[in-house]
């Protein structure tokens, strides 16, 4: 905490320092994001493919291009870090939102054209993967508490960027609720179907990211 004078004005310079220091951890946090994001992606991947499992797949795909997100994050808040000009940070951001955004959408079609396909066929090989169900059950953990982390941080920077990685973090959660949800069923009861049909319910969250990103949107609450 800066010390406070006299007056009841505090010095310009408590502002300025809170602000780096929200920066400098806004730049961990996204670097973090980015390292978890592409190991879960390669994890994720490597188990859906042993286990035959459209969900984790898609899971793992969905992480690496949600790393656009934590990657435009880093870069805006090198670019303050740095004292560069924000211009080219700001089409760097739109560039890369939609390009995100359109990968998103080409998911989530990939996966409904999969996993209708395993159901009306009756094509259910899928197996349980303990390493896919510690996966997903640790990011339900780590995610939320890492996007509350970055949404203080968005607050005190007052960035949309930010804020919309904030929010990108924690829908991560829900993606991985519903992964794990799929993969237990499967663990549990041996209900094969259960996994094209989790992989169906991510459809509607990856779709709806896909669209905001290409829209330069962020669907989220006015207060953390």
């Amino acid at each position: 905490m800066c010390p406070q004078p006299d007056i009841a004005a505090p010095p310009p310079e408590c502002g300025h320092t809170a602000r780096l220091s929200a920066l400098r951890r806004g730049w961990l946090l996204a670097l973090l994001t980015i390292v978890w994001n592409v190991a879960e992606c390669v994890i994720a991947v490597w188990a859906g493919l042993l286990a035959d499992s459209v969900a984790l797949i898609g899971f793992g795909f969905d992480s690496l291009i949600e790393t656009s997100s934590a990657v435009v994050a880093a870069w805006r808040v090198r670019a303050e870090l740095t004292a560069r000009g924000d211009h080219f940070t700001e089409h760097a951001e739109r560039m890369t939102s939609r390009i995100a955004g359109t990968l998103l959408l080409l998911l989530a079609l990939g996966i409904t054209i999969e996993s209708g396909r395993r159901l009306v066929t009756g094509e259910h090989e899928t197996r349980a993967s303990p390493i896919g169900i510690a996966l997903t059950g640790l990011s339900l953990v780590v995610m939320p508490i890492l996007g509350r982390a970055k949404l203080r941080v968005s607050v005190t920077v007052g960035s949309r960027a930010l804020r919309a990685d904030a929010f990108e973090t924690i829908a991560c959660a829900w993606m991985s609720l519903t992964t794990l949800v799929g993969q237990a069923a499967t663990a549990a009861w041996g209900w094969s179907w259960a996994d094209p049909v989790a992989a169906m319910a991510l459809v509607p969250l990856i779709a709806r990211e896909g669209l905001e990103a290409i829209r330069g949107e962020c669907q989220c609450a006015e207060q953390p």
